[in-house]
């Protein structure tokens, strides 16, 4: 009876991965996949796991968005009012100094993914989208988060860079590999 339960969730966790990626994909699925980079920063290793298995799943090259100062574990308590994330979430003209990318040239696609923090993507995000040029690419967003949904993070990314497609998103908690 055991096999038969486990066998069930691995089925049931498997289709509901490869629908999860269906969706990202869309119409925007290239079949060269050389052309699609999945760009993610991840503070605590949570959407550094998703990034990782999305680009595996699709041949993708993967590049990790990172700041010049790293994150601290007080740097991240959001109940800290005075903790760097708090601040930076707190001024809207806040930028963190960020590793430069790869050239993003060459990708016509990017999945660009990130944890939500208050609500929208974290300022980092902000500053990498400001540091390229995404003329004629599409960005289509994924999020980790322990209670927000993406949608509002990517209405702010639309709203904020009008001049950028960003196609719908996708919140992948239930993709973190165990």
């Amino acid at each position: 009876m055991k096999k038969i339960v486990f066998s069930i969730i691995a089925l049931v966790t498997t289709l509901t991965a490869s629908a999860q990626l269906s969706i990202l994909q869309g119409d925007n699925m290239a079949a060269d996949t050389s052309h699609v980079l999945v760009a993610y920063f991840s503070a605590t290793g949570t959407t550094e796991k998703v990034a990782q298995q999305l680009a595996s799943e699709m041949g993708a090259r993967l590049w990790k968005i990172e700041p010049m100062d790293s994150y601290t574990e007080a740097d991240l308590d959001w109940r800290n009012p005075d903790s760097r994330s708090s601040k930076e979430m707190k001024d809207t003209s806040e930028r963190p100094t960020i590793k430069m990318c790869t050239n993003i040239q060459q990708y016509t696609t990017i999945y660009l993914g990130f944890p939500i923090w208050w609500g929208i993507s974290p300022r980092i995000i902000q500053s990498w989208i400001e540091n390229n040029f995404f003329d004629g690419k599409v960005i289509i967003p994924f999020a980790t988060s322990g209670s927000s949904p993406i949608e509002p993070a990517v209405e702010f990314l639309r709203q904020r860079y009008p001049e950028i497609t960003f196609k719908n998103g996708l919140l992948m908690n239930d993709r973190i590999a165990k």
